[in-house]
């Protein structure tokens, strides 16, 4: 049999790596096409060593170094359209999508014309998209398969029972690296402070969601599109160990839950190898050695931030772009020092409130609202620069 042929979007970056991790010890995988932002040096070095058929680099000026340093024989597209160039270009039997934001939202659409299986770590296109990628991977008989963590343990626990038998589906949340702060030492948080996560080692602009808690508005969005539910029936609860990744409850009071170590290797691999069962050379899970397993109800600025991702979906329309615009731009305000920690869910709850009327669900419409959304944040953030200095550039406080 041939091996299934995987591309990989965001191959730089860490579940990209980790991907390729994953594709190094599986003779059933072949890494077919591998596409980065800017880091050339590093897909150069990928490139060498798993020999895809193409690569594609988003930032123009790294094209001219990375095609010197390719092995002969590897097509290179550069360019904003070079990931959708390249899942047309490949044609794979999987895409897997790694981006962060909205920049998967093009390539995810040419996988499904390209009648490829999807796995989406980028859980902002389903934010931002799910009304529109769902059906069309439907109607073209895909499976659309998540491999974020808690999303690929309520997809393997719904397997327990139909679906008309769920009662309520729950995602566990680990609280992030402020979990343990709350009012003003949290709201004055520093950036290495809130990238400082207990149990997982992801992107910055993942962790710092994680800290913030939008990480489960999103995720809320992202498993009412994936698994067709109503808002009523997902919850969240704080869970610090990060082993049980999701649960599920069914009709008869049964509870089905996932359990793993804090490892994205594991819904990767199972994301590749569906509908098999990838065999891994892991510890057991001690579950004596843990001791206990501790849960929470969410409350204060946790339950404020998990609250946007019920608003979005009851809101519909335009505002799961809204959130994610929003979110991505307040998030990328922090760690560039323009805002303190504590403004970031308040910003993105006002934008979230003043979502544009509902046109027509094209995909030009929720890229409009995904950059009116950035638009009013830094608007807001321009009028706060103008309230600190008085009208002779005295500074105010």
């Amino acid at each position: 049999m041939n091996p299934k042929r995987v591309a990989i979007l965001g191959s730089t970056g860490s579940i990209g790596r980790q991907t390729l991790e994953v594709i190094a010890g599986d003779d059933s995988l072949h890494a077919c096409a591998l596409a980065a932002g800017s880091n050339w040096q590093l897909l150069a070095q990928q490139a060498r060593r798993f020999r895809p058929e193409v690569v594609a680099i988003n930032d123009l000026d790294a094209a001219g170094p990375l095609r010197a340093d390719l092995p002969g024989g590897v097509v290179l597209l550069s360019g904003p359209e070079a990931m959708s160039e390249l899942v047309r270009l490949a044609k794979p039997d999987l895409l897997l999508s790694g981006v962060v934001g909205a920049a998967g939202l093009a390539p995810t659409l040419a996988a499904i014309e390209c009648r490829a299986n999807l796995a989406i770590a980028n859980k902002e296109t389903l934010v931002m998209a799910g009304a529109i990628l769902m059906p069309a991977a439907r109607a073209a008989g895909l499976h659309v398969l998540p491999v974020d963590s808690e999303h690929s343990a309520i997809f393997q626990c719904l397997l327990a029972g139909k679906r008309n038998e769920v009662r309520r589906v729950v995602i566990t949340a680990s609280g992030g690296a402020l979990r343990d702060l709350d009012g003003p030492a949290s709201e004055e948080a520093t950036v290495e402070e809130a990238l400082n996560h207990p149990t997982w080692r992801m992107g910055r602009k993942i962790t710092i969601d994680s800290a913030t808690m939008i990480n489960k508005a999103l995720e809320i969005v992202e498993a009412h599109w994936l698994f067709d539910l109503p808002a009523e029936q997902i919850e969240v609860v704080l869970h610090p160990e990060s082993i049980v990744h999701s649960y599920v409850e069914f009709c008869d009071g049964s509870v089905i839950a996932q359990m793993a170590r804090p490892d994205m290797a594991m819904p990767i691999a199972y994301a590749m190898s569906y509908p098999d069962r990838p065999r891994r050379p892991v510890a057991p899970l001690d579950l004596p050695g843990l001791g206990k397993l501790s849960f929470a109800a969410l409350e204060g600025r946790f339950a404020r931030a998990v609250a946007l991702g019920y608003q979005a979906i009851r809101q519909g329309g335009l505002s799961g772009a809204v959130l994610n615009g929003a979110n991505e731009a307040a998030v990328e305000a922090f760690l560039g020092g323009g805002i303190r920690f504590g403004q970031i869910v308040p910003l993105v709850e006002e934008v979230l409130h003043r979502t544009p009327t509902a046109r027509p669900m094209t995909c030009q419409a929720l890229l409009d609202a995904d950059a009116w959304a950035r638009r009013q944040v830094a608007e807001a953030l321009a009028v706060q620069g103008a309230q600190r200095v008085s009208p002779a550039g005295q500074n105010q406080g």
